[in-house]
């Protein structure tokens, strides 16, 4: 039985969105596929994206940076933070070779706990990244120049560049510092367009429209309070804002995949982030994305929603008082571009499904 060893971060949502299509395909594929995943991710999530059976065993083996809220990044904690991390990194990565030793995997994937990479390195265990960003890249943008952020960098970046490839997913960063890139295409879990369903459940009037909520699986709640009312427009927000208004229902209790609920929308209010932008680019989804210009990753993900489906950047100004109806107007007479689509799934698998072909082989 061909044993794969997945990684996660959980930073968000987007890396599990972006893991799970893979395995599963991979799954398919090889059915007597043993799959252990590794992650601090809601095992909620895990069980509604992952379709095959898996061993999880709860583990943080990063934390990406440290957050204000989902938009606003902590830079001296969040150096103070990998500083503490980094210190004593032989014994870490030793102690966690033997943790994977134990283990015994043929094969690591890692969405991108570097950790993992170097452990997996030292173990002798066979790695592949893959992820649409890294987090070397992300601490040197922010921590370049501080004491002792050049070692940890290197020490980031030889982890990556250690694994067999570095899968990197369309739309990612360019990351130009690894020798190891191998470009795979877009990866996202199209969901259902149920739009008769869901209308006939939140009993919509004639002409209503439907904005889906979300902000990527870090807090950010927003103050829908204060804001006015929209004629036609009904608001799916979380059920942990505990939002009380007769024009908006927690989406959590409409019993139907965050993936489908938001193909059956009218457009979806949310951060830029790697899930929700690729899903929505999937299946022709208008976007509205919060201002996050200081996360590097932003500008590649923005361009390439771009070329996808009507989008626009919404000042926080605009989400502290709801004033939103010109930008919901502007995307809802905008003509759909050309949905994505998620080739990279099928991509991505067949090589790693090469990968445990080799390790096998060699075993």
């Amino acid at each position: 039985m061909p044993h794969l060893l997945v990684d996660i971060s959980s930073h968000g949502y987007g890396h599990v969105s972006q893991t799970a299509p893979v395995v599963n395909e991979l799954a398919r594929r090889i059915p007597d596929l043993k799959v252990t995943l590794r992650t601090g991710a809601p095992p909620t999530l895990l069980a509604q994206r992952f379709q095959c059976e898996f061993l999880h065993i709860p583990l943080t083996l990063d934390f990406g940076m440290k957050m204000v809220s989902a938009i606003e990044v902590q830079v001296e904690a969040s150096h103070a933070a990998y500083k503490a991390w980094h210190t004593g990194w032989d014994d870490r990565v030793a102690h966690e070779a033997r943790a994977m030793r134990e283990l015994s995997p043929d094969l690591l994937l890692a969405n991108v706990p570097y950790l993992s990479l170097a452990a997996a390195k030292v173990a002798g265990v066979r790695a592949v990244a893959m992820c649409s960003l890294n987090w070397a890249d992300i601490y040197r943008h922010y921590c370049r120049g501080l004491v002792g952020s050049d070692v940890i960098h290197r020490q980031m970046l030889d982890a990556y560049g250690q694994a067999e490839a570095f899968l990197r997913i369309q739309p990612a960063m360019p990351m130009s510092d690894l020798p190891n890139l191998h470009s795979v295409a877009c990866i996202a879990t199209p969901g259902r367009a149920l739009r008769a369903e869901l209308a006939q459940r939140l009993q919509l009037e004639r002409g209503e429209r439907c904005v889906l909520v979300a902000m990527g699986g870090m807090e950010f709640r927003l103050p829908m309070e204060r804001w006015p009312r929209l004629s036609g427009v009904r608001w799916l927000v979380p059920a942990a804002w505990g939002v009380e208004r007769s024009d908006t229902i927690a989406f959590d209790t409409l019993e139907m995949s965050f993936s489908d609920l938001l193909a059956s929308c009218d457009a979806v209010l949310t951060k830029p982030g790697y899930g929700t932008f690729a899903e929505a680019a999937c299946v022709g989804v208008p976007v509205l994305y919060a201002a996050r210009r200081d996360w590097p990753e932003s500008p590649y993900l923005v361009e390439w929603l771009e070329r996808h489906v009507p989008c626009l950047e919404v000042e926080h100004a605009h989400l502290q008082n709801g004033a939103l109806t010109d930008q919901l107007h502007t995307l809802w007479s905008s003509s759909l571009i050309g949905v994505a689509q998620p080739t990279g799934i099928h991509e991505a698998a067949e090589y790693l499904a090469r990968q445990l072909e080799m390790s096998i082989s060699k075993s």
